[in-house]
């Protein structure tokens, strides 16, 4: 019966559309359908986003309206899937016994969210759908049904640790989290991967998600503009691609290094980005550098990147290391000495990534042997972390490499002299120490006689572009990276 209705609801929508929109937004959904459900199946999450904002709700009418009056209207479902999983379940669906594999199909789609992400729609407050199977055992009438988003609801300010490393990059989401669109705008977090700039991103959308459940919030990796740019020009719809980003209340991107090169991205990106501000939209940006030193960025979007506040967060200290630890292992109800802590804490100082990859290795010894968590059983089963650990040098190191390989006194490299073979090779030791070491550019610059963290970043910037284009430059590097790490 719902194959017969939705076959109906495709003429009634064949005659209300152009060509190009029922070509472009309709055609490509496979169904899937049985005598109480129909369940649309997207090729991507783009175009299940658009069906979602701009032609469920008059799908949903036209079903109401050619359903018999007698029994309940199917319930809709849309699902954003791969065409390999589409292509498999419409098999499935064909082949085996029809009606019962339909049923099956259907169940399947609706609840294995690990294969398929299924949206229900009933949130609409109009008279058609919502009203009609208000009375139906799986809809509470007078509930409110939260708006479906991208975001990590584990993220929270309130499972975030604060540290010296990171207070300011918190106070800023704070803040912007309290004043969307007013604070700082747009906020973009800076600095290495495992350090929370994800974390802070998701609870700002989470705080203002909970404020607001009818407020549209659009999380993505910048990955994923460029691959619905490009579907969207594939299939003729810029215009839809250009309105779905613009219409949001608040952008989320993560990693926007990754439009490096791509210039019809950027250009695309410029437009979006300058739309959202001038219409006091909020948009949090991360990347692994400061903007600046971001290369095949053209100028102008770096500029704009730096509009509002730009913070970096650095490698957190042994305190906020140790609370991190503590609150991991509380998530795991597994109980930590503080001893064990401070041992871990003192011995894996890279970020928050590898800080959970040693405690679940800790975690996975004591289970295995069924013992306690000790110090010894901590050391042996972080041995060869240590060891690599133990392998890392400090800038004193460094610099007494670059001294001698240069030919240069340890006192010049780290004195203000602005002669150019001395600033040549601070700048390599400045960089092999960002390489080598989990200082944070402004313990480099203090290291290396006071400088300024923006000094550390050029210098850093400066030697991976010599690297890159000039093959003596090349060979001191790779010589001076493997003297010091063999």
């Amino acid at each position: 019966m719902s194959n017969k209705i939705w076959h109906e609801c495709l003429l009634i929508l064949q005659r209300e559309m152009t060509s190009q929109q029922y070509n472009t937004w309709i055609r490509p959904l496979k169904v899937l359908a049985d005598e109480q459900d129909i369940c649309l199946l997207a090729p991507n999450k783009f175009i299940s986003d658009w069906i979602k904002d701009k032609y469920l709700q008059r799908i949903e009418d036209i079903i109401c309206e050619i359903a018999d009056e007698s029994k309940e209207p199917p319930m809709i479902y849309l699902a954003s899937a791969s065409p390999r999983l589409m292509s498999y379940k419409i098999h499935k669906n064909i082949t085996d016994n029809h009606t019962k594999k339909q049923e099956t199909t259907i169940k399947e789609v609706k609840k294995d969210s690990k294969v398929i992400k299924v949206e229900r729609f009933t949130e609409q407050q109009t008279t058609s759908v919502a009203e009609k199977i208000s009375s139906s055992k799986t809809v509470q009438s007078n509930k409110t049904v939260k708006v479906k988003n991208t975001l990590n609801d584990k993220f929270t300010f309130d499972n975030f640790i604060k540290g010296e490393s990171n207070k300011v990059a918190l106070s800023s989401a704070l803040k912007v989290a309290d004043s969307p669109g007013v604070a700082y705008n747009p906020l973009f977090l800076y600095g290495g991967v495992g350090l929370g700039k994800t974390h802070l991103m998701h609870a700002i959308g989470n705080f203002l998600f909970n404020k607001n459940r009818s407020i549209k919030i659009v999380y993505l990796h910048a990955e994923r503009f460029v691959r619905d740019m490009v579907r969207s020009l594939q299939i003729n719809s810029i215009n839809e691609f250009k309105q779905y980003y613009r219409s949001v209340d608040t952008l989320l991107i993560d990693d926007i290094q990754f439009f490096s090169g791509r210039e019809k991205s950027q250009e695309e990106f410029f437009h979006t980005f300058n739309d959202l501000l001038d219409g006091g939209q909020q948009v949090i940006l991360t990347c692994d550098r400061y903007p600046e030193k971001i290369s095949g960025i053209n100028e102008r979007l770096r500029s704009r990147f730096c509009k509002g506040l730009t913070v970096a967060i650095e490698t957190p200290d042994l305190k906020t290391r140790i609370a991190i630890l503590k609150q991991k292992a509380n998530k795991y109800n597994v109980v930590l000495p503080e001893n064990v802590a401070n041992f871990i804490a003192s011995r894996v100082n890279a970020n928050i990534r590898e800080l959970e990859g040693a405690l679940k290795r800790i975690i996975a010894s004591s289970n295995f042997l069924n013992e306690k968590i000790t110090i010894d059983l901590t050391k042996d089963a972080l041995k060869d972390v240590i060891a690599l650990y133990d392998k890392q040098v400090d800038i004193t190191d460094i610099q007494n490499i670059i001294s001698d390989y240069y030919k240069i006194p340890v006192i010049d490299i780290i004195s203000k002299s602005r002669n150019k073979a001395i600033v040549l090779s601070r700048q390599m030791g400045m960089a092999i120490s960002k390489e080598l070491t989990d200082c944070s550019f402004p313990e480099i610059g203090k290291a290396f006689g006071g400088k300024d963290h923006t000094t550390v970043i050029h210098a850093c910037s400066k030697i991976k572009q010599l690297v890159e284009y000039n093959s003596e430059m090349q060979k001191d590097f790779k010589y001076l990276m493997k003297h010091l790490v063999d």
